[in-house]
């Protein structure tokens, strides 16, 4: 009986309805146009930023009124730094193709080790408890503090893998993410890897705000100080404050 409770009970989270939502435009910041922003975190109140780009990788702490940097990290030209995020008290940054991965001291930023990376590094966020990394494709890993994978979920929506998966938040228990080359972001059961939500963020970035070099969507950040969210792209002129409307 258990077991047919539980494959009924999976079978109901396959056929829920994606909820859709729109987003609205609280409150605009400058962003630092030279940022190629690949992950965008917020600890202790705090907004921090790692940046890609081979000849162009940095790890800052953003001053959100100026977009500016107040510290700063330069990587060498050889690495293309991707996602970060802190988890207890260390930093944790990805390489896209370099097969490692680096761990800092999250309050001094001071340099811990480098850490074998076997797969793509692309986003990563935390729950607290695990490292919750992307690499391209539709798994999502869940990792220890030494970057031990201890399990993986699949992203389905409506049945269909979600490839492309990319910047990362935990935010209210849910996994956001961005997919790559879209203006769209998943909100992921961290159980099931069932897609239980999409945010439409289509206009974000206005036209007259774009230039030649503007590239796509990709930066969420969750702040539980204050609850708000904060959305950007790479090269982006301004990082936004939105807040969620259902679509009807």
């Amino acid at each position: 009986m258990a077991i047919a409770l539980l494959a009924a009970l999976n079978c109901c989270a396959c056929n829920a309805k994606v909820k859709q939502y729109k987003i609205q435009v609280v409150k605009e910041y400058p962003h630092d146009t030279s940022s190629y922003t690949q992950g965008l975190f917020f600890y202790d109140g705090r907004l921090y930023e790692s940046t890609g780009q081979y000849g162009e990788s940095t790890f800052r702490l953003v001053d959100m009124e100026s977009g500016k940097a107040l510290k700063r990290l330069d990587f060498n030209s050889k690495y293309f730094i991707e996602g970060s995020v802190v988890m207890g008290d260390k930093l944790y940054i990805l390489t896209w193709e370099s097969k490692l991965a680096f761990i800092y001291d999250a309050a001094t930023l001071e340099y811990k080790s480098t850490v074998a990376y076997p797969r793509e590094g692309w986003g990563i966020t935390t729950d607290g408890k695990h490292l919750i990394a992307s690499d391209g494709t539709a798994r999502l890993y869940f990792m220890d503090a030494g970057y031990k994978v201890e399990r993986t979920i699949d992203v389905k929506m409506d049945g269909r893998p979600i490839k492309y998966l990319n910047e990362l938040e935990y935010i209210d228990g849910k996994i956001w993410a961005n997919v790559y080359l879209t203006d769209m972001i998943v909100i992921i059961n961290p159980n099931t890897g069932i897609v239980e939500g999409t945010v439409d963020c289509t206009g974000l970035l206005p036209r007259h705000l774009r230039d030649s070099r503007t590239d796509v969507l990709n930066g969420i950040a969750y702040n539980p100080a204050n609850g708000k969210t904060y959305l950007t792209g790479k090269y982006w002129k301004r990082l936004y404050e939105v807040k969620l409307l259902e679509k009807k």
